[in-house]
């Protein structure tokens, strides 16, 4: 039976636990041939730097044969269908398919007209379940049991397809977590806390993911800037102050609006850990689904 990973819940506790053994294995950088003669292939109609190089030298690392799709000059922008692009890629007999796209859902419906493992690699507001699970990783590396610590995701957690994974993924493992934003970044999640201030909840936490804003996503313009909302949500050594608190950050990184330069450079930042770590995770999710 083929395995896709569309959403973290594809995903069993038990077998996340041995996917982040194999990921503690994938971290020395080595190159191995786990996926030799294997093709895996992006196709990405959303523009990515981080997720589709990380995708890519996950892949390469295995050694597998990687073909990226550049949609702007696919198929796609011909009138071709996005399940006939599916199965025109899938005739050329790829053991995974990496896919992002501007709407939810797509990944889990190309899942249903391929032979290949799908992996969602972003869709929409939905989901992004390889980022929640090298969050997850990073968090774990940082504090070794996670149960019972309490993270904080700051941010446009409505449009945030990040911290919908996060949402599911974390709690799973014993985090408790709160959601921060002004009022109009909130989802309806009545079973989680939530807070319009940073200052009322850091004491409580252990760590804060901050989420970039979305205003590609914002039907209108909510703040006349950026810095508007930088004033009450940016994580600051003010605010952590000698705070034993983890930072971490999906990236792109708004740097003074989402988290303060001081703070990412400090030793508290996870954020470069992240990028690290996302690519051994990516190496265990693609040799799960290909090899078993």
């Amino acid at each position: 039976m083929v395995r896709h990973l569309t959403d973290t819940k594809d995903f069993s506790k038990e077998e996340i636990e041995e996917l982040f053994e194999k990921a503690k294995e994938f971290l020395d950088e080595k190159s191995r041939d786990l996926l030799k003669s294997k093709l895996v292939i992006n196709i990405f109609f959303e523009n990515s730097t981080r997720t589709r190089s990380s995708f890519e030298v996950a892949a390469k690392r295995l050694g597998a044969e990687v073909v990226s799709l550049d949609v702007a000059t696919s198929s796609s922008t011909k009138g071709e269908t996005l399940y006939d692009t599916a199965a025109n890629l899938d005739m050329m007999g790829p053991d995974a398919i990496v896919v992002r796209h501007k709407n939810a859902g797509v990944p889990k419906i190309l899942s249903k007209y391929v032979k290949s493992s799908i992996v969602n690699g972003g869709d929409g507001a939905y989901a992004h379940p390889t980022q929640a699970l090298l969050d997850l990783f990073t968090l774990k590396q940082a504090f070794g049991n996670v149960s019972g610590k309490t993270v904080a995701i700051v941010g446009d957690i409505k449009n945030s397809r990040v911290a919908n994974s996060n949402i599911e993924l974390l709690p799973r493992f014993g985090i408790k977590l709160i959601l921060v934003a002004p009022p109009h970044f909130l989802p309806n999640y009545p079973e989680i806390e939530t807070s319009n201030s940073l200052e009322e909840i850091v004491d409580r936490v252990d760590g804060i993911m901050s989420l970039r804003t979305q205003t590609e996503r914002h039907k209108e313009a909510i703040y006349g800037s950026l810095s508007d909302y930088s004033v009450n949500y940016k994580v600051t050594k003010k605010l952590i102050g000698d705070r034993d608190i983890k930072i971490l950050h999906p990236g792109p990184v708004h740097r003074n609006i989402d988290i303060a330069d001081d703070v990412l450079d400090d030793e508290r930042s996870l954020v470069l850990d992240q990028v690290k770590n996302g690519v051994a995770v990516r190496m265990a999710v693609l040799d799960k689904l290909i090899n078993g």
